[in-house]
């Protein structure tokens, strides 16, 4: 134990040595990163943790090597160019992001600083480089390929609902990589046999008036995933559970509360995947040298419960190829 006289030396010790520490700290100034948020802290909050904790194994410690400024889009669209031109003003050095819509809101208000983006759609189409394999410019990260699996996606969703004829697809039209998928989902469903009914939305308000629209009218839901539909996956698995709709969603994160099943690539380790990025570009890599990485592994996760709720078996084929069943 530390007695009242020594702790009085310690503590004028630190006192004494706590000029020289704010002069070295001020001296060499820590690299700022801004990490942008599509939706909260709650629903992207595993994803901004493994960031950070990749970045602490590559020696990159939060509050010592580097600064990290969280923000948060809340899923509306506007925020995105908000908080972009707050981080112009903070002067960081790297903006983290996921999605494409963020991508190109920090690429308008910072085209010189790098941005490393987590989980871009398709970003050739929507100019966010200009090529796969040399980006060309201050963006770079990694795709999940939203627009190619879109058809594969329509022939799980065959094979776990075996009476599936009449097939709800909901997107925001506002994103434009969301219309693509779109595209690609009713040249799919032309294949399939399947009988398409579109629901168009651009804001969270939409959300319920669409699914009123196809309650006893369509077999199941299938939903694009972007910071839209993400940070109100909660209303959407529950409006469609009381419809009687089995849901489809890209990633494992948006099906544990009521959703049916899920395909796509692990988002979480893109993002642990986007800081090994940001370890490149500090220690001196350009962005345009850092090849746009194509998502390779991807899961299918079947929420049993939800299945069970909605009256639905899942044929026992289909649940042993899954890579994941959540009971």
């Amino acid at each position: 134990m530390i007695q009242r006289r020594e702790f009085i030396t310690l503590l004028s010790g630190a006192a004494a040595a706590w000029p020289v520490a704010a002069r070295a700290q001020q001296a060499e100034k820590r690299p700022v990163i801004g990490f942008l948020g599509q939706s909260t802290p709650l629903g992207e909050g595993e994803r901004a943790a493994a960031f950070a904790q990749r970045l602490r194994d590559l020696s990159w410690i939060e509050g010592r090597t580097i600064t990290i400024e969280y923000r948060w889009a809340d899923g509306q669209g506007e925020r995105l160019a908000e908080i972009a031109a707050e981080f112009a003003r903070l002067k960081v050095d790297i903006i983290v992001t996921g999605g494409t819509p963020p991508a190109l809101a920090a690429k308008q208000a910072m085209p010189d600083v790098p941005i490393v983006a987590a989980t871009m759609g398709d970003p050739l189409s929507a100019g966010l480089v200009a090529s796969l394999s040399r980006p060309g410019g201050n963006v770079t990260g990694l795709s999940v390929l939203s627009v190619d699996l879109a058809g594969k996606r329509l022939v799980l969703m065959r094979q776990a609902i075996p009476n599936l004829g009449t097939l709800a697809i909901m997107g925001n039209v506002g994103n434009p990589i969301i219309v693509l998928e779109l595209g690609a989902l009713q040249a799919a469903a032309r294949m399939l046999g399947l009988q398409l009914d579109t629901l168009e939305i651009r804001r969270a308000q939409d959300i319920a008036s669409a699914l009123e629209m196809v309650e006893g009218r369509a077999d199941a839901l299938y939903v694009c995933q972007d910071l839209l539909t993400q940070s109100n996956r909660l209303r959407i698995n529950t409006l469609a559970l009381g419809a009687h709709l089995p849901v489809m969603h890209a990633s494992r994160e948006l099906i544990e509360a009521a959703g049916l099943m899920s395909y796509g690539p692990d988002f979480v380790y893109m993002y642990r995947r986007a800081a090994d990025y940001v370890d490149k570009i500090l220690r001196g890599t350009k962005p345009t040298d850092l090849p746009v990485e194509q998502a390779t592994k991807f899961e299918l996760v079947v929420n049993l419960t939800t299945a069970k709720a909605l009256g639905l078996t899942i044929p026992e084929a289909f649940l042993a190829r899954a890579d994941e069943v959540i009971e």
